[in-house]
């Protein structure tokens, strides 16, 4: 089998409330996805998906994504989309660095594999772990009354664990978690993600004014120093994600005690091959996970569905269903939240078919 052609779709995916805010007055209203299509000479065609929070939450952007695709794309022309260790292999030698761009190629080619052996992706990342995945909802930052508000909402959905996006002003977020985690029971999971937006001595300051509130903290400040600095003065949960950008942070932060949870998005590590890879020693070490991406749709929600499936129960903290945020549909048979879960198909690959209709034109082609 080999590659005959590496193509993708631009797709915008307007939110369903709106707008999403977090840290430092950022916000998006509409998602700049790029659905990612691998064909081969059999006839069988796999799909990926990259869609960045907007070009200033990660070093990714989603202009940046097609024109990788059209740098890579020629070096993978006639190779084998099944053979995915190699497949990496060859994109790191060709583009260096620019994880994110390798994400769709990566994820399309285990589609691949998956309707190739008739098995879905989550079989072929390990098995399936518990008859459903645990949700989160992230809960864009406003008022702390709306936002407590909203969180009600989405427990009469089902959800029961809460991404809180907090990182402005420390006295207006420390009335938010307070505000949110009253409306919450006991078996509630409330995170309070700052996304980099604090500074340490901010962060330290937030942490001892919720002492009694049972929160997590997520990565409150920019540098891995200063999380772990943070780290060291509080005894509330601690979840690293923005600094975990591949095994060699996640082993530097497991040496330094750094995190209880810790955060994979899989275009942030370069797609399903990598990132199962820092799953697997998570799971090893002990370390606690969300599984998720950066943001996306139908396409995305299949991959973090597989990969979240074919995880321990005991070490899968949570996971998102990106999908549902999203007025778009790319797909059939993308999972659907059902009473704050979701399931991994068991058709092979991603067990997707794209609604061609939704995608539009073409935006890259390389053959």
């Amino acid at each position: 089998m080999k590659i005959t052609r590496i193509f993708a779709h631009r797709v915008l995916l307007p939110l369903k409330e709106g707008r999403y805010s977090w840290s430092g007055g950022k916000s998006v209203d509409v998602f700049d996805s790029t659905i990612v299509g691998v064909e081969t000479n059999t006839g069988l065609i796999g799909y990926g998906e990259v869609c960045p929070l907007g070009p200033f939450y990660l070093p990714a952007y989603a202009d940046g994504v097609r024109a990788g695709l059209r740098e890579i794309g020629p070096h993978l022309i006639g190779w084998d989309p099944r053979e995915l260790a190699k497949l990496n292999h060859r994109m790191d030698a060709a583009l260096k660095g620019h994880a994110y761009v390798k994400s769709g190629i990566d994820i399309a080619c285990w589609d691949i594999l998956g309707q190739f052996t008739g098995l879905p992706v989550c079989t072929l990342l390990g098995g399936r772990f518990g008859d459903a995945v645990r949700l989160y909802r992230a809960i864009s930052q406003e008022a702390p009354e709306v936002m407590a508000k909203k969180v009600v909402g989405y427990r009469a959905e089902g959800y029961t664990r809460f991404q809180l996006k907090v990182g402005g002003d420390p006295d207006l977020d420390i009335d938010r978690i307070r505000a949110v985690s009253a409306m919450l029971k006991p078996t509630d999971r409330l995170v309070a993600d700052a996304n980099t937006g604090w500074t340490q001595h901010d962060a330290v300051r937030v942490c001892r004014a919720v002492r009694d509130v049972d929160v997590y903290i997520e990565q409150p400040c920019l540098t891995y120093e200063e999380c772990l600095a943070v780290r060291q003065k509080t005894d509330h949960p601690f979840v690293l994600d923005e600094n975990v950008d591949g095994l060699d942070m996640l082993l530097r932060a497991r040496a330094d005690l750094a995190m209880d949870v810790v955060n994979l998005k899989i275009s942030k590590l370069g797609g399903l091959t990598k990132t199962k890879q820092v799953r697997d020693l998570c799971v090893s070490m002990g370390i606690g996970m969300t599984l998720e991406d950066s943001w996306g749709g139908d396409v995305t929600t299949a991959a973090i569905a597989h990969l979240a499936h074919s995880t321990p129960e005991e070490l899968r903290f949570t996971a998102t269903d990106f999908n549902s945020y999203v007025t778009v549909s790319t797909a059939e048979g993308a999972p659907q939240r059902d009473n704050g879960f979701m399931k991994a198909s068991t058709a092979p690959g991603l067990g997707i078919r794209l609604r061609k209709a939704a995608v539009g034109p073409l935006v890259v082609e390389v053959r």
